[in-house]
Parts: structure tokens; sequence; C-alpha cells
């Protein structure tokens, strides 16, 4: 199996959960601008990663459903989808994916939502203004797990947290305004299974 990530994405995610599971899975790292050749929208003719590329040749597409394959494959039985921790990180990874990540856009991408220079300020602020709301509610959702983690153990949805709360350094706002996720990612970056999946995928700790 291949997993395709590309520097600075949410790719991080299922690469943090190869390293944790030691799963026998060849990391492909994409230059950026490498998602949109012929070569790669042969494998996802969406031009988006992450991938995973099965040895029969099928694709697996979406972070939270490679995250949830790499889990029932390679996680053992202490997150299965019956169990109570197992059905939180669903929810955990459900919000960050169709949410928080989907929240970004508007920073990213703010053309998608404005046609005017005094419309894309708008758009700008209104995303500001989300995801300030989505980290002070991440904030206390670590606060009442008695932290470090997102929930009462660590699990893949701290994968995904990490790599969107890495995203902030883009926008206006700050993370040591949400201490616990401040407390959360320097937690992540003192795991070696984190750094390597940084280090295969061209990425840096931010030493928060």
């Amino acid at each position: 199996m291949k997993l395709y990530t590309m520097p600075g994405t949410c790719a991080l995610a299922p690469n943090i959960a190869v390293a944790w599971e030691d799963a026998p899975i060849e990391i492909v790292n994409l230059p950026y601008g490498d998602h949109k050749s012929d070569a790669y929208l042969a494998v996802n003719p969406r031009g988006q990663v992450p991938a995973l590329v099965f040895d029969d040749g099928s694709v697996l597409t979406e972070g939270a459903a490679i995250l949830a394959f790499i889990g029932a494959k390679f996680g053992g039985d202490a997150f299965a989808r019956d169990t109570p921790l197992g059905y939180r990180e669903a929810e955990a990874l459900s919000y960050l994916s169709s949410e928080v990540h989907a929240a970004f856009k508007g920073h990213f991408s703010p053309g998608t939502f404005a046609e005017t220079p005094q419309s894309e300020k708008i758009v700008r602020h209104k995303t500001y203004a989300r995801l300030d709301s989505h980290f002070k509610r991440l904030n206390d959702w670590v606060a009442e797990s008695d932290g470090p983690w997102l929930l009462p153990e660590r699990s893949y949805a701290d994968a995904y947290l990490y790599i969107v709360m890495r995203w902030i350094e883009r926008t206006p706002l700050k993370l040591e305004d949400y201490p616990k996720l401040a407390e959360h990612q320097r937690e992540m970056e003192k795991d070696e299974s984190v750094q390597l999946a940084l280090e295969r995928q061209g990425m840096k700790p931010t030493k928060a």
C-alpha cells in the first residue's frame, strides 16, 4: 500500500497514524504542485491528498476515511467503532474534517465566496470568527478530557487536530490564546512517531 501526502496538508494525520501503528504502508510525499500532475490525477482525479492506494490498485481518499481504515486494519480493538472511545473518536474526526477543516476554506480560498476585494475581506473576517469559535470549543474539549488529548486517551483525532492547529500560524489568530490546544501541540511534538511523520512529509515541528 502507498499513502500519498504533500507538505503542509491534512495528509499528515494518516501519516502520523501509519507511524503510530508501524503499518506497512509506503509514504509517497509529493512535491507541492504535483497533486495536479497527470500522474497523480490518474491516482486521484480530484487532485487532492491524502490518497491510499491498495495493492490491487483501488484507491481510498478523504483523511477521516483513511484513518478509519488504518484503525480497523492495524489499530487493534481499543478504538473499535462499537466502543465508547471508538465512537467518540469517530465523532471528533467528523467534526474536525467537516467543520474545522472546512472552515479554513474561507482563509485558503476566499475567492470561492467573494467576487471583490471588499467582499473577500468580509469572508476572511467571518472565517476567523468561525475558526475562533471552533478553537474555543476544541480547547474546552481538551480541558474536559483532562488533557493533553482530545479524548480521555490518545486517538487518531489528535493527529487530525494537530495538523489543523498548525494552520493557525497562517491566520491572524494566535495559538497561545487557546492554552489547552498549545499544550496538545507541544505534547504531540514530543512524540517520536509524529517527528517521523513530519520528516517523511518534509515538515518540521513548530516548537509551540
